[in-house]
């Protein structure tokens, strides 16, 4: 029977120690110089440390473990520490160790001839290689580095290398006097982070070198210099955490030859707050200095900014918010001042149900839009406006199972118009009236499938008295399955479609046995008025709008697809789109086809066809590769096309990236670039749990 011995039964030394350390071991035996011998399958536990080892000698005079290996100790913090003999005190936090190894993390391993602990906090290691590659016989690591003394910080988790040698399949590549590394258990700390060197014909080849600042537990600061031969380039991320929300600002500062002797920056800020009470404060800011600096540096795509600051409520009935946004364009054939620049508006929603059935809706709202523009008309047209709304609701079951849902709303809103003659002031008061019938039909086959069919038709009124305002929110309707059976497709509130309507249509849901799901909707709206306010394109202009043809289809195995297409009684296409997904444990590929026709009225003076592709392919364990592309259909012409290569095992990573991005413009010209980044695995957090790789 293995002998279990708490040492404070037998040195009353150890009773001034905070905890009892634990030895379990096949014979344990008292010497007659009053010495402990363990002997067999040992274990000592002591606060969360567990070590083993073959014997173990504990001698009272001097306080001392006297150990003989294989010794494995393990910390509670996951450190680990392997030797073939030490001298340790009985709470293993001080002593020697030698023919010593010490992995942190499970990533990094640091052999030593020699380990001192110090204080339970401080390692001392001396003629060390260390590495998070696997360790062969047959040949050196990938990477290594030799120093002469190693000192692990494990309260601070840092590692300070004295007189250290970096190799490469054991060839010495380049001397380090002096250098200090991440524990790879370490979160956040101040340093360098992996470099990268960028390569595009607009800004050549440089070096962008990311500089992270811990300033304290709740915020931190990234500084990035970037400099080539034709630019020099400060980035800079900031973050910080509150007790109610973040902050996060990112942006860069330039001087660079593309536009010469001027400073060239941009800035991005998002922020989110609970303010209590359901109240949440969203703040977005986005700005850049010219209309080309975000696309010649890569950092963003967007063509046009905007910065708003909005307060949410969201209530169990209720909702209320306010916000006000700045935009700025950065198309060439668009000014601030005609957008418009200026958006404000705030909006208080409630709903109430009826213990008899029905449900009450009603709100008020105010928005306003400012230009800059001083002409008479659409460049220098300022509105705002200020209405109500109330609505109620009621839905009925018949026993025959047909589904009945009945509206009535009606709004008002007061319109005050400037800087364009051709609108008054005003009040406009629109009622509306709505009936929607469905007959859900189910049925399930012999294979388990459940099928519904639900047949839905939709009658609307609606009719406006008082001013027309100028149509500023509802300029790009579309038209889809979320909206067929609704009483209007406009999405907001300055344009109506007056007049009587009705939405006919028929939606067939599938969900299959073995976990699939495909829904397609068909339908149509005809009206006896055509609103002026739907344009060409919007498949919703005339007498009967488009037919709609809608569908979707997911599958356990990873497929997705997803299409909506729009065309007349002569089957022509108006608006086309279409997704394909397949996502396996090896492959993530997404494709997506878009098709408009040309529409003057949506500035739109030619057809838009493109298709594009995202693609990630997992090769290997340790290979994958990335293709992206953009190409328009209608020019035959490529927009943009990426590739990238990624390598990963579990002591480096290299990602390399080359795209082309094929748009030009007044500001922007068609380039090539390309990105190198290799960072070493094991100082850091990211290592992932990349299989490591074979020493045959």
């Amino acid at each position: 029977m293995r002998a279990l011995i708490v040492f404070l039964l037998f040195f009353p030394t150890l009773v001034l120690s905070q905890g009892a350390a634990t030895l379990v071991a096949d014979d344990v035996i008292v010497t007659a110089d009053n010495r402990l011998v363990a002997t067999g399958n040992i274990e000592v536990f002591y606060n969360g440390t567990r070590m083993t080892a073959a014997q173990i000698i504990y001698a009272q005079n001097g306080d001392q473990l006297i150990i003989t290996g294989p010794i494995l100790i393990q910390g509670p913090d996951g450190t680990i520490l392997t030797a073939d003999r030490a001298s340790l005190d009985p709470k293993l936090e001080n002593g020697v160790l030698r023919g010593a190894r010490l992995v942190l993390d499970q990533q990094l391993q640091l052999a030593a001839n020699q380990i001192d602990r110090v204080d339970r906090r401080y390692s001392q290691l001396y003629k060390v290689a260390a590495t998070s590659c696997r360790v062969c016989s047959t040949r050196a690591p990938l990477w290594e580095i030799r120093a002469k003394q190693v000192i692990h910080d494990q309260d601070e988790q840092q590692l300070y290398f004295n007189d250290a040698q970096f190799l490469i399949r054991g060839m010495p590549v380049f001397w380090l006097p002096r250098v200090r590394l991440p524990d790879p258990a370490l979160e956040r700390a101040t340093g360098f982070l992996t470099p990268d060197l960028p390569t595009s014909d607009l800004l050549g080849t440089g070096l962008r070198v990311p500089y992270f600042i811990r300033i304290g537990d709740d915020l931190d600061l990234t500084l990035t210099p970037f400099v080539s031969s034709k630019t020099t380039t400060l980035e800079y991320i900031y973050r910080q955490a509150f007790m109610r929300g973040d902050i996060t600002v990112e942006g860069a500062i330039s001087q660079d030859t593309l536009v010469p002797d001027t400073t060239r920056a941009y800035i991005f800020l998002d922020g989110n707050f609970d303010l209590g009470g359901d109240h949440q404060l969203q703040l977005d800011v986005e700005a850049t200095s010219d209309k080309g600096y975000l696309l010649d540096y890569g950092y963003s795509e967007k063509d046009r900014l905007d910065s708003n600051v909005t307060l949410l409520r969201v209530g169990e009935t209720d909702l209320s918010q306010a916000s006000l946004t700045v935009f700025q364009t950065l198309r060439d054939d668009e000014s601030n001042a005609t957008l418009p620049p200026i958006v404000g508006s705030t909006s208080y929603e409630n709903r109430a149900s009826f213990a008899a059935g029905g449900v009450l809706r009603y709100g008020v709202s105010a928005d306003t839009v400012f230009r800059y523009g001083t002409p008479d008309g659409d460049a220098a047209r300022d509105v705002s406006r200020v209405g109500a709304t109330a609505g109620l609701s009621r839905d009925l079951i018949s026993q025959s199972g047909l589904v009945m849902r009945a509206t009535a709303d009606v709004r008002a809103d007061w319109y005050g118009v400037n800087d364009d003659a051709r609108y008054g002031n005003g009040v406009r008061v629109a009622p509306t009236v709505g009936l929607k019938l469905s007959y859900p039909l189910a049925t399930t086959t012999a294979s388990g499938a459940q099928h519904l069919v639900t047949p839905t038709i939709a009658l609307g009124w609606a009719d406006q008295f008082g001013v027309t305002p100028p149509n500023e929110d509802s300029t790009r309707a579309e038209f889809d399955q979320a909206n067929l059976f609704n009483l209007s497709q406009f999405p907001s509130d300055d344009a109506i479609a007056t007049g009587t309507s009705a939405a006919v249509g028929v939606t067939w849901t599938r969900l299959g046995a073995d976990g699939a799901a495909s829904t397609l909707t068909f339908g149509r709206v005809f009206r006896d008025t055509a609103s002026a306010n739907f344009s060409p394109s919007s498949g919703l202009d005339g007498l009967s709008s488009d037919w709609l043809l809608a569908g979707q289809y997911a599958a356990p195995s990873g497929w997705q697809a997803d299409g909506r297409t729009l065309f007349d009684d002569d089957a022509h296409l108006t608006r086309a789109a279409a997704r394909l997904g397949w996502q396996t444990q090896t492959l993530d590929l997404g494709a997506a086809y878009i098709w408009q026709a040309a529409d003057p009225t949506e500035s739109r003076p030619d057809a838009v066809s493109e298709w594009t592709v995202d693609t990630q392919v997992q090769l290997t364990p340790t290979w994958a590769m990335s293709f992206d592309a953009r190409y328009d259909l209608a020019a035959q012409s490529p927009a943009r096309a990426g590739l990238g290569i990624q390598y990963q095992n579990e002591c480096v990573s290299v990602d390399f990236s080359v795209s082309r991005r094929f748009t030009s413009s007044a500001t922007v010209e068609p380039s090539n670039s390309y990105g190198l980044q290799v960072s070493l695995n094991g100082f850091s957090t990211s290592g992932g749990q990349v299989p490591a790789t074979s020493c045959r």
